[in-house]
């Protein structure tokens, strides 16, 4: 499912604020989100989207051209995050975007943390999911771990389905 308008807004604020060049997105869906992260983003920039669907992949590629942005502003990995992650260098990334697989939120926040410089951001989508279960467990222990690392500065968005972001100091 899409990020919604309000999420979308939020993710291009984001970028924009921090004159992101290099983004890292986990889930890359139909390529909205993407598309949102590449308007914020200062000209030149490249967004690295991963995800385990490689019909996703394609999808996205195609809006992202029909948006207007070239093929090299986009670079797409297919795999598991959890094992593309770590190939990633560190420090090298302004905001880490992650908009899957909610019961793994808190892997990913290790994992985006040592990608991200001093002052970067890390954002989760829909932090407040309805009911009990793997992603509710996922995203309660997420805000947790934000909330208890000094290392940073985080903030609940009580947008779409609720977003965290955090600056890492």
């Amino acid at each position: 499912m899409p990020v919604r308008p309000a999420a979308g807004a939020a993710l291009r604020f984001l970028a924009a604020a921090i004159a992101a060049r290099a983004v890292v997105e986990i889930g890359t869906g139909c390529g909205s989100s993407g598309i949102w992260l590449l308007r914020g983003m200062r000209p030149g920039g490249v967004l690295t989207s991963v995800d385990i669907e490689p019909e996703y992949h394609r999808v996205a590629r195609k809006s992202f051209g029909q948006a207007g942005f070239a093929a090299n502003q986009s670079r797409l990995i297919l795999g598991r995050a959890l094992d593309v992650l770590p190939r990633l260098s560190d420090g090298a990334y302004d905001l880490v975007f992650c908009d899957a697989d909610r019961a793994s939120y808190p892997e990913y926040l290790t994992a985006g943390l040592r990608l991200l410089r001093a002052g970067g951001i890390v954002v989760f989508n829909d932090v407040l999911p309805p009911g009990a279960g793997p992603a509710t467990d996922g995203a309660r222990e997420l805000a947790e771990m934000a909330g208890d690392d000094e290392r940073l500065v985080p903030l609940l968005l009580p947008i779409a389905g609720g977003m965290l972001a955090a600056i890492k100091r």
